[in-house]
């Protein structure tokens, strides 16, 4: 059956049916017409109007009478039940139809006023329902822009509000390694210089304020993992792959300072990371620069890479961490091994001393860190804890009685040394996270990520900023290491990573924006 354009279907209603105490006249013009009784049971497929009302006091059984079928009477009557129904569904769907009509009239409105046109305009066509979805798609589309739009405004407003934003500011590029810079360090007394420990099997000292290259240290025999400077003399510490740790003299004399440029931008998320081309950066290395070449000491009792090394409180003694498993401690003056501590499953990662009481603690890829307490001579206690899920990429503590520590599980936790069986606060990201650093004057905590970002957190969880990452300026691949300047009030913070340079930034938080 045909169904037309307004979708509906009736029961042919025929001139001459007999009504109730119709006359023979009815009856006989019926049996003079047998074409018009097989007629009264068909389908129409002209569009009528299927709520016209029916001449009162029409009945079923008077529909019936007079016309000759052999069909029983409850047969013929449940035939004109179903097609009641069938009547009934048809008028629903005409009523349907009407809808449509009405919601593609609406349509076609919204694409005249884009500037569209249907060809033809016809609403039976295959191709009104493809051009309908594409008109409405791109009105979904210029709502999300307008949307985006008009919120980007809004929170522009809302962030231009003076004294209450984070501001970073990129200071200096030191940019002479061949190969990636895996750690970083500044000197605790003056002069201030900054010193890199790189895979290309050596370590610079730099001039802060200038950026230039002062001198260079080559006595190791394989990568420059770590690199840290003593207390209250002018000796530094390396650790490298060639399985041992060197402690070297320096001396060095700083540069007249030169003319900062301004690259100072806000430090959020909304800024601009684009990539460029991951490409190493340009140069050959330093210029002609003073070498040293032998250590003061040479520290050889590991059986694997050493990857990280640092001062105990007052400068005595050291200890270093290696993938032998195992962390040594040593005399600096004879360079004896005191004690070697044993307990981790795997490879070690790290090992930091306190600031101020002989504590230490070591980070491994077995998840966990351990504190080792050498405060009371004749019992070296020890603490392991398994606050992460993946590899424990460096554990430091802060002036306070704090560790905070990072991790390959993209999370950092802070804890409390007088109760660490949970942390007191744990920070998620979007990456995995390497050797922290804790701001001792502002506890404010670097975090350095392998997706080439540093994100700046206080202690209670709460993020601060974001260090600003564009194709002209940041870092172009895995930031390995980050640590701060308390001395310096311009450039209080480094960054390093496997782009083969560091960056000097000035940080600037608000007061405000730390008590939030």
């Amino acid at each position: 059956m045909v169904i037309h354009q307004q979708g509906t279907r009736s029961i042919q209603q025929v001139e001459g049916m007999p009504v109730e105490g119709g006359s023979s006249s009815g009856s006989a013009s019926a049996a003079r017409h047998p074409k018009q009784k097989r007629k009264a049971h068909s389908l129409s497929i002209r569009r009528t109007n299927s709520t016209e009302e029916r001449p009162l006091g029409m009945q079923r059984g008077d529909m019936l009478e007079g016309q000759d079928s052999k069909l029983p009477l409850s047969l013929r009557n449940n035939l004109l039940d179903l097609f009641g129904q069938i009547e009934r569904e048809f008028e629903n769907l005409y009523i349907e139809n009407i809808e449509l009509r009405r919601e593609i009239d609406s349509l076609n409105e919204r694409m005249t006023g884009d500037g569209q046109t249907i060809e033809g305009g016809d609403p039976t066509k295959g191709a009104l329902k493809t051009k309908a979805s594409h008109s409405t798609s791109q009105l979904s589309q210029k709502l999300k822009t307008t949307y985006k739009a008009s919120t980007s405004k809004i929170v522009s407003s809302f962030k231009a509000t003076t004294g209450s934003r984070a501001l970073c500011q990129l200071l200096k590029e030191y940019m002479g390694h061949r190969d990636g810079i895996w750690d970083l360090s500044v000197t605790r007394t003056q002069p201030l210089v900054l010193g890199t420990a790189s895979a290309d099997h050596s370590a610079l000292l730099w001039s802060i304020e200038t950026g230039k290259c002062l001198l260079r240290y080559a006595g190791h025999a394989g990568s420059v993992n770590s690199i840290k400077f003593h207390p209250i003399e002018q000796m530094a510490l390396t650790a490298s792959g060639d399985q041992t740790a060197h402690i070297w003299r320096y001396m060095v004399q700083l540069p007249a300072p030169q003319p900062t440029p301004d690259v100072s931008a806000p430090c959020d998320d909304d800024q601009d990371s684009s990539d460029r081309e991951e490409g190493e950066v340009d140069g050959e290395g330093p210029f002609e620069v003073p070498t040293v070449r032998v250590a003061t000491a040479t520290l050889k009792s590991h059986q694997g890479v050493v990857i990280a090394a640092d001062w105990l409180v007052g400068g005595r003694q050291v200890v270093t961490a290696s993938w032998d498993r195992a962390a040594n401690l040593y005399e600096v003056e004879t360079s004896e091994l005191v004690h070697t501590l044993t307990g981790h499953d795997q490879e070690l990662t790290h090992c930091c001393t306190h600031p101020t009481q002989r504590l230490v603690v070591t980070s491994s890829r077995d998840t966990t860190f351990r504190l080792w307490d050498f405060r009371d001579p004749s019992i070296h206690s020890v603490n392991v804890f398994q606050g992460h899920t993946d590899t424990v990429t460096s554990a430091v503590f802060t002036v306070v009685d704090n560790v905070v520590s990072g991790s390959d599980d993209r999370t950092v936790k802070v804890w409390d040394l007088k109760n660490m069986r949970s942390p007191i606060a744990t920070i998620r990201t979007d990456s995995a996270v390497n050797r922290i650093s804790v701001s001792t004057n502002q506890r404010i905590i670097a975090l350095p990520h392998d997706n080439r970002q540093v994100r700046l957190f206080d202690m209670s969880g709460v993020r601060l900023a974001r260090l600003p990452r564009s194709n002209r300026m940041g870092h172009r691949r895995m930031v390995c290491c980050t640590a701060w300047n308390e001395e310096n009030q311009s450039c209080n913070l480094f960054t390093c990573g496997f782009d083969r340079q560091a960056i000097g930034w000035n940080i600037n938080i608000p007061a405000l924006l730390q008590e939030k």
